[in-house]
């Protein structure tokens, strides 16, 4: 097995950002020398941050656009930096437009940080190392070359890139699964429920984004047999959350006295056992074997030696839960049976499979919508501007006086859109500015020529890629990238070991203090998410009950808005824990409406999947179905006046 096929995305992303960065350091180096190359070096790591797995199409528009913005700033930096005054002015403009670009959703987070490190970088040189004209020029060098660097690579690693998001996909559900187990065998009297619970709703969080990252990349996909198997194994996937959330209907019916206890642990051993076998599916698909035989499961006798008491209602709910598990056994047999080569019939075409592909174009009405007091973009803007320029200010005022721009970088990273991700990158940040500040003290021995260059791209890779996965660790090698830059541009001024960790503490306590000035508190937004998962369950409870004239396309359109509207509550709910508690949201009754939610959706779900099968219609059904319609919507409607 080669170790290609082991390295994870992230990991693969971060590898191929270090090499082309290095690459463009060590062209530009040999052409123009060790000065401009580090200067080139500044705009390549800044479009860099916009370069993650994706298609090439998304990469261009992504990577493009933040080799753009780090040049304006450069020219920004460039006009101002002789006039220390002004350029705080410059600071805060550059802070409010690279936070602007947040109105374009979550596909614009790496793009909006790039101006902000060319800001950090264009600061960060000396001013007897010529024109500030010059590094601007530089900037743009740097970046076009990283552009097209990133399609190249792109292009060369969209096949790999694209079967591991649906190996991701893959494990999420596998996940879901051991966390709906534990939701299951979890004891409310411990507080187990409440842990199980929060873990069962971040799963939920996590297969979301993985599933809508793979339908960008194979839904996307040019048609091809490869192409078609893909679609058939997500579209599976994607099923396979609706029977896990059907096999809950009705479990509250059993109760909780010992014969209920047994039907549940069943259920639960029964979830893992699905789970383990779709882990092993994932690593067959990540290392290109074909599928093992798992251990057949009887699903027939599960509940043979269910302990109720003759006559026991509860007794008739167990060939529904039989069912509703044989649904999860056949859907991890059809994955199973396309990485063995089977060949399965889409239900829908390639144009359709498109329309599930979250969109790219950043309109120019997004942005106009967020101009208001109430947006939390905009509050986010203004929040950062104050922040970045007053540690700005407060850097030039201090006894060191030599890199301002590390406090406004501390900053920076540390200050977030929610109080939840402030107080989680600022204890991360703090640790991996001490980690990394050890490593560089180490390194400082170290006199070879290239040996620092090479710990500098080492970091640059180490931190693109675990951004997202262990922030400490990229907050250790971002330490030790910004301390090996400076050294490198001005290797008179030393490493400044000790300023680095004073402003990395300053920089994080001026965060969190920030956090609270014009917050977005997720109680002033709940209303609208509110009435968004509402219009979402109407909108499906229409679709789904909609009989044989029902388009299968909306439906399943319906239900993707469903889980969303769910999955976007479900993070206001997490992040509002971190908030105080005059502010938080009512969790208990948005806990419930999300358990209550989630039921609807998979009542709704079982209901699609029988009149998908039945046929023709039965008599008598289409108006029944009707009447549930009607008062669905009317019960989901807050806007209807009472009767």
């Amino acid at each position: 097995m080669s170790l290609a096929r082991r390295i994870p995305d992230y990991v693969l992303n971060g590898a191929t950002v270090a090499a082309g960065v290095g690459l463009i350091q060590l062209v530009v180096g040999a052409a123009a020398g060790p000065h401009v190359a580090q200067l080139a070096l500044s705009g390549a790591v800044c479009t860099s941050l916009a370069d993650v797995p994706n298609t090439v199409p998304r990469t261009w528009q992504r990577v493009s656009a933040a080799a753009l913005l780090s040049f304006i700033t450069a020219v920004v930096v460039a006009a101002l930096k002789l006039h220390p005054q002004l350029l705080g002015l410059g600071v805060a403009g550059v802070a409010f437009c690279a936070m602007m670009t947040m109105a374009w959703g979550l596909r614009a987070a790496a793009v909006a940080f790039a101006p902000v490190l060319s800001l950090v970088f264009s600061m960060a040189v000396p001013e007897g190392a010529g024109s500030p004209w010059l590094s601007a020029g530089c900037n743009a060098m740097g970046a076009l070359a990283y552009l097209g660097w990133s399609l190249a690579v792109g292009l060369l690693m969209a096949p790999r890139y694209r079967t591991l998001a649906l190996v991701r996909t893959l494990r999420a559900v596998a996940q879901l699964l051991a966390s709906r187990a534990a939701v299951l065998e979890s004891d409310p009297s411990a507080g187990g429920a409440e842990r199980a619970m929060k873990d069962w709703i971040l799963g939920e969080n996590v297969l979301a984004d993985r599933l809508q990252t793979a339908r960008d990349f194979v839904f996307a996909e040019a048609d091809s047999p490869g192409a078609r198997r893909h679609a058939a194994m997500l579209l599976r996937a994607i099923e396979l959350r609706d029977a896990l959330l059907a096999s809950r209907i009705d479990l509250e019916l059993l109760g909780s006295d010992p014969p209920a206890l047994w039907v549940l642990q069943r259920v639960a051993t029964t979830l893992r056992g699905f789970g383990s076998a779709l882990e092993a599916s994932a690593d067959a698909l990540q290392f290109g074997q074909r599928p093992q035989p798992h251990p057949p499961q009887d699903l027939r006798r599960l509940f043979d030696q269910a302990p109720f008491a003759a006559g026991d209602e509860r007794a008739r709910l167990l060939p529904a839960l039989q069912g509703r598990l044989g649904d999860i056994a056949s859907n991890l047999a059809r994955i199973d049976g396309l990485l063995a080569g089977v060949v399965e019939e889409l239900p829908l075409t390639r144009e359709q499979l498109h329309r599930f592909v979250a969109p790219e174009g950043w309109p120019p009405a997004a942005l106009r919508a967020e101009f208001n007091g109430q947006s939390p973009v905009l509050r986010h803007a203004v929040r950062t501007a104050l922040a970045l320029t007053s540690a700005y200010y407060i850097a030039i005022a201090l006894p060191w006086t030599s890199h301002p721009h590390w406090l406004v970088l501390s900053v920076a990273v540390v200050l977030r859109g929610n109080l939840e991700q402030t107080i989680s990158r600022r204890n991360a940040r703090v640790f991996g500015t001490v980690l990394g500040c050890l490593v560089v003290t180490a390194l400082s021995h170290f006199t070879l020529r290239g040996t620092q260059g090479a710990f500098f791209l080492l970091a640059v890779g180490t931190g693109h890629a675990f951004v997202a996965q262990r922030y400490w660790l990229t907050a250790t090698a971002a330490t030790v990238m910004a301390l090996l830059q400076s050294h490198m541009v001005d290797p008179a001024n030393g490493f400044a070991i000790a300023e680095r960790l004073a402003d990395t503490v300053l920089g994080a306590a001026l965060a969190w203090a920030f956090s609270y000035v014009l917050p977005a508190w997720e109680r002033r937004r709940l209303p609208r998410a509110v009435e968004r998962v509402l219009a979402a369950l109407r909108d499906y409870a229409g679709q789904a009950l909609d009989g044989q004239r029902a388009d299968a396309v909306e439906q399943r359109l319906a239900r993707r808005r469903g889980y969303d509207a769910l999955g976007a509550l479900a993070a206001s709910l997490q992040r509002s824990r971190f908030e105080p508690r005059q502010v938080q949201v009512p969790v208990a009754e948005v806990a419930a409406l999300i358990d209550h939610g989630q039921r609807l959706m998979a009542q709704l779900s079982m209901v699609r999947l029988t009149l998908a099968r039945r046929g023709p219609g039965v008599a008598g059904s289409e108006a029944a179905l009707g009447e549930t319609a009607q008062a669905l919507a009317e019960a989901l409607d807050l806007g209807r006046p009472d009767p």
